[in-house]
């Protein structure tokens, strides 16, 4: 049975959760500048003490509004990662829920727009973002490097190359999508993508 002192810890908690959920996708879809401690009030509901109870600036709020929205983000691209049958079927995989499935967060991928936002100097977010953007490819990198071990993949093949040109492709198609309103750069990226996961497969596996 909780006692009083827990239950109102665990009613912070989900409080912070709910301000943390309210705010991602506002910090997402209008930038650091552009979102406003008034916003979050005014969406969550609360007033400016409840508010400042749970965080202390706007920018401890945006750095958890950043990594909420990219924890999102994540999963969608990781869907069905683990059925994939080989290194080559999970880079697919990848690849088809970034165009096929817009991250989940109104405004698109968080680190698209907070690698732009935190160009303004912010060093917090700056900093969220290149882990962020890291750990992407990190885990590219890694299914590609297994793919060599398994022999799906060429040995000659540098893992971090096709990290970069994936995210890299990727990330500057989803630009180009929102600026043209078209999901035409998108579907262009994944054919090219598709020629590059035939280049590197290897020719004898197993």
């Amino acid at each position: 049975m909780l006692l009083g002192k827990e239950i109102a810890m665990l009613k912070g908690e989900l409080t912070r959760q709910r301000i943390v959920e309210t705010a991602a996708p506002i910090f997402n879809l209008h930038g650091y500048a552009g979102c406003s401690m008034q916003d979050v009030m005014e969406a969550t509901g609360l007033e400016k003490g409840g508010l400042y109870r749970h965080f202390t600036s706007k920018e401890e709020l945006a750095a958890e509004a950043f990594r909420y929205a990219l924890s999102r983000a994540v999963k969608i691209r990781t869907e069905g990662l683990d059925c994939a049958p080989g290194s080559i079927a999970q880079l697919r995989c990848i690849v088809r829920n970034f165009v096929e499935h817009p991250s989940p967060m109104p405004g698109g991928c968080p680190i698209l727009n907070t690698a732009i936002d935190a160009d303004d100097g912010n060093s917090v977010l700056r900093k969220l973002v290149v882990q962020g953007l890291e750990d992407w490819k990190r885990r590219l990198a890694a299914i590609v490097a297994d793919g060599i071990r398994r022999r799906e993949i060429r040995r000659s093949v540098e893992p971090r190359w096709v990290a970069n040109t994936m995210v890299a492709t990727l990330e500057g198609a989803l630009m180009i999508s929102r600026l043209e309103n078209s999901r035409t750069a998108l579907e262009d990226a994944q054919k090219s993508l598709e020629s590059l996961f035939a280049r590197i497969a290897s020719k004898t596996r197993g």
